[in-house]
């Protein structure tokens, strides 16, 4: 007796994995993704430091988007920026 229930929870608990792991599949394809980083999400983004993406933005090497005293960058920017220095 004992064996078939836990028999039986082991199947509901394997429904249940099932159904969680695909609705976190279908709210993950539904995320949003912002285009426009802040400095730090922008040299993460390039596996680079803070301050050497300060330095691109202040040689103008890296347009930037600014919102009140806020410094964004588009995220194809820097993408166009990867292609540009590619040798």
């Amino acid at each position: 007796m004992n064996l078939d229930l836990d028999s039986l929870l082991d199947q509901i608990a394997d429904r249940v994995a099932q159904r969680l792991s695909s609705r976190l599949s279908v709210s993950k394809s539904k995320a949003v993704h912002p285009r426009l980083l802040t400095v730090e999400q922008a040299a993460d983004y390039l596996g680079r430091s803070k301050s050497s993406l300060q330095h691109l933005i202040a040689d103008r090497s890296l347009p930037t988007v600014r919102h009140d005293r806020r410094v964004f960058i588009d995220i194809q920017d820097l993408d166009n920026w990867i292609k540009g220095a590619k040798t």
